[in-house]
């Protein structure tokens, strides 16, 4: 069986990360959207069929799309974590995308529907945000399973990262058939997803912030964390979540300890940590800071690519 035939939409794309895992997976994208166009640079160099169509969600008109098999959706997670403000549906301009997404799934009525966000959806609102969303998808005759994936446990990178996957089927067969991917042995530590050579530009050797930076950064192969005014070493192995902030100043990129001094991860090693593979390509016109952002905002590939072959085992059996 031809399994490109299964098309996919991917919407609120980032810099591809979702379409990656899936394409990976033998799916084909047909269309994809996001609201940043300092995404459209990253995402256009590495895709060159579908380019990243650059707007708000709510003025996609379903019947201007393409037919689908799959809707994709990494939508944006800042109303439902911890970290934001709690808002969730409330948070207007974010949280209410969520239904713009169960409208073009009314209209279209994809085979599958494939969702990704924080942790903490399942749980924000003592649970009323996630029964609202599983609830509609329900409504609208999906089937749906949920479960919560650490990309350490699942995608082999030594980042500790926990998100919670959402897959709807309109197939019964489908939803039966399909189970989300086992755990698999992390084989990869810090240092397999360090560069050799890294610029100067990344290190703090000659920084006003060395002096500090030294009295808790000591170990080589350790990633650590500065805290305003302190150190913290992530004594788990791994790397912590990497986030959207870390394109808000330097200090919020993680930090590592090599031969030549202390420095910040580079964006490729931040790349390394989410799974994307080293001939996934960042534009050299686009500053750090930008990089960052959207290495922090994207997904785990190798995780994506997990469920994704399940979800294509479940469709053609």
């Amino acid at each position: 069986m031809n399994s490109k035939k299964f098309k996919s939409l991917d919407l609120f794309a980032g810099i591809g990360g979702i379409r990656t895992g899936f394409e990976q997976a033998g799916f084909q994208t047909v269309f994809a959207n996001d609201f940043d166009a300092y995404c459209k640079a990253t995402y256009d160099l590495n895709f060159n069929n579908i380019l990243l169509k650059v707007c708000d969600v709510a003025k996609i008109k379903s019947e201007e799309l393409p037919d689908f098999d799959i809707l994709l959706a990494g939508f944006p997670c800042q109303p439902f974590s911890i970290a934001g403000y709690r808002r969730g549906f409330l948070d207007t301009g974010r949280g209410d995308l969520f239904f713009e997404i169960l409208r073009i799934v009314k209209d279209k009525k994809p085979q599958v529907v494939f969702l990704e966000n924080v942790k903490n959806l399942k749980s924000h609102d003592k649970g009323r945000t996630f029964k609202i969303i599983s609830d509609a998808l329900s409504d609208l005759g999906y089937y749906i399973k949920v479960d919560v994936l650490n990309s350490a446990e699942y995608g082999n990178v030594p980042q500790n990262r926990e998100r919670v996957y959402i897959v709807g089927f309109k197939s019964e067969n489908a939803y039966n058939n399909f189970k989300f991917p086992e755990k698999v042995k992390l084989k990869k530590n810090i240092a397999d997803v360090l560069e050799g050579k890294v610029d100067e530009k990344y290190y703090y050797n000659n920084s006003l912030m060395y002096e500090k930076l030294r009295e808790g950064v000591k170990s080589i192969n350790t990633i650590y964390q500065w805290r305003r005014t302190y150190v913290r070493e992530n004594k788990s192995g791994v790397c912590p979540t990497l986030t959207a902030n870390m394109g808000m100043g330097g200090h919020n990129v993680p930090l590592i300890k090599d031969k030549k001094g202390i420095r910040k991860l580079t964006p490729r090693e931040c790349a390394r940590f989410q799974g994307f593979p080293d001939s996934f390509r960042f534009p050299t016109n686009l500053a750090d800071t930008k990089l960052y952002k959207q290495i922090g905002n994207s997904v785990t590939v190798t995780v994506i690519k997990s469920v994704a072959d399940q979800i294509m085992k479940a469709i053609e059996s």
